[in-house]
């Protein structure tokens, strides 16, 4: 009978301790940091790309200056 008792007493602690958290993902506040996070997350990605595709025009334009220094060369 008291390993049952156990069994039982530890399922509800159990359940009091992770129900905290599965209320935290219907909360308001919850939503908004994640929403919050997640719009941070895009600008981030945004501006990445955004710097990536300039220093890629800037090598472009510079091997173009390259090859055309190296032809009036010749």
């Amino acid at each position: 009978m008291s390993n049952i008792m156990g069994i039982a007493s530890a399922f509800v602690l159990s359940s009091l301790f992770v129900a905290p958290m599965a209320m935290a993902e219907e909360s308001h506040a919850f939503a908004a940091r994640n929403a919050a996070r997640a719009e941070a997350f895009q600008e981030a990605q945004v501006a990445l790309a955004a710097q990536q595709k300039k220093a890629e025009e800037a090598e472009k334009v510079t091997a173009e200056h390259g090859q055309a220094d190296s032809q009036k060369d010749s």
